[in-house]
């Protein structure tokens, strides 16, 4: 009996310290799910500004997700610092009621410099209240950490506008300071239950193999902003760690053992296919998104990461037709010659710019590219304009001069917002897929 309550009380100590590390360490954010209505905000500096990881992000979700109307928010002001983040906060941030708020911030709060304890104690308070504050504003924080500073595009701006190697020493280890930073972040992620993503990681991989062979090869040509290339691999960092799917849509048909034709799909509705002839037929597809396509600015960095195949796949499969070469066409598009044995291992189509899925997917990216060009960033340049103001003291020295410029700001602000608004309403008419027809038969 004695021994029975011993064995008790010691399963019961198990339970519940096994509930309180549960407690004390919560689980980060494993999945980025975003659903009708949700909004997702930007929080960030001038790599955010840009309006491009954004935007190849956005177009990700237009595409794939075309029946939810999901919304996002550029919050990116051009040399922020945390602090400064938290001046506006309320109204660029909380106001939009998000869901997700992910943070891209550091690149400029290490100063340019060698790692200096006062400067981080200043970004680790920032960002602390940062994170406390959007987690009051309802949301769920995902950290993003601060992305690569490259020193050999620095050093060879440098020499073409003949600076010495003097100039440069206070960059020489910057790179190591922000991987310092993300690290934290991460540390903060792990153990408040939020979000993280690196982004330092797979700027700096991909810069090392690529320089294996071209030792000039750069994402980031001024040092400090990725150009669209390095914007996709951030983008795709993003998506990646977040989890999202990877699969547009898979269509198989195959011949049983019985010799009867069969049909399996994911992504949309199959219909019934239409045998012809021992060597053509047709079918429906019916899909519910369409592939992942980005403007040709950011396509090297798509292929870099091998964007398609690893989020974005769409698969034909087609096998136990005779022997022999066929040709394909999508709503009498001819899209491209295959063979019986391709056919049967599986084409991948999200890639293949002659289908009307991937042109329906490109008018959206350049709709949305558009939208960004001339709602987005002028909108994110206005509340760059409003840190100037705050910083040259507008506001407590000329008061009446400052709140005539904020009424006109706001004013500005609204219109720009209402402008963003329409484009996505274009976008939401345009980005619905379409019913696709395939045709397939022998040419030799």
């Amino acid at each position: 009996m004695k021994h029975y309550r011993y064995c008790l009380v010691v399963l019961l100590g198990l339970l519940v310290s096994g509930l309180a590390v549960a407690q004390e360490y919560p689980r980060p954010l494993a999945q980025l799910e975003l659903n009708q209505d949700d909004v997702m905000v930007f929080l960030g500096d001038s790599i955010t500004h840009q309006c491009l990881y954004t935007q190849y992000l956005e177009d990700y979700f237009y595409t794939r997700y075309p029946q939810r109307r999901i919304r996002f928010h550029n919050a990116g002001v051009g040399g922020d610092v945390a602090a400064d983040a938290l001046v506006r906060f309320a109204e660029d941030v909380a106001s939009f009621k998000p869901k997700y708020v992910s943070v891209l911030l550091g690149m400029n709060d290490g100063r340019y410099r060698h790692f200096d304890p006062e400067v981080f104690q200043m970004y680790e308070r920032d960002m602390t209240n940062l994170i406390e504050q959007i987690a009051a504003c309802g949301a769920k924080a995902i950290l993003i950490g601060p992305t690569m500073f490259d020193m050999r595009a620095r050093r060879i701006r440098a020499r073409a506008a003949g600076q010495d190697e003097e100039s440069l020493r206070q960059f020489l280890y910057y790179n190591d300071v922000l991987a310092f930073y993300g690290a934290y972040l991460r540390e903060q992620a792990f153990s408040r239950g939020l979000g993280f993503v690196d982004m330092y990681s797979p700027l700096n991989n991909i810069t090392l193999a690529q320089r294996k062979s071209d030792p000039q090869f750069t994402l980031i040509a001024d040092a400090v902003h990725p150009g669209g290339p390095g914007q996709l691999v951030m983008a795709y960092a993003l998506l990646d760690m977040m989890d999202v799917s990877r699969q547009v849509s898979r269509i198989d048909i195959y011949r049983d053992e019985w010799g009867e034709w069969q049909t399996e799909s994911d992504g949309g509705a199959l219909l019934e296919p239409q045998r012809e002839s021992e060597t053509s037929g047709r079918f429906t597809f019916i899909p519910e998104g369409l592939p992942w396509v980005v403007p040709d600015e950011a396509q090297a960095g798509y292929d870099l990461v091998q964007a398609g195949n690893n989020l974005s796949r769409e698969v034909l499969r087609i096998s136990g037709i005779q022997p022999g070469r066929y040709e394909i066409a999508i709503n009498q598009q001819v899209i491209g010659r295959y063979t019986d044995r391709e056919l049967a291992a599986g084409i991948e189509l999200q890639g293949n710019k002659l289908t009307p899925q991937y042109q329906q997917a490109l008018k959206v990216a350049l709709l949305n590219k558009e939208r960004n060009d001339k709602a987005v960033r002028p909108l994110r340049n206005l509340w760059g304009q409003m840190k100037g103001k705050i910083h040259s003291g507008l506001a407590k020295d000329k008061p009446e001069e400052f709140t005539a410029w904020q009424t006109e700001f706001r004013q500005k602000v609204a219109d720009l917002q209402a402008q963003a608004g329409q484009y996505e309403d274009r976008i939401y008419q345009i980005n619905k897929p379409q019913t696709l027809e395939y045709v397939i038969h022998r040419v030799d």
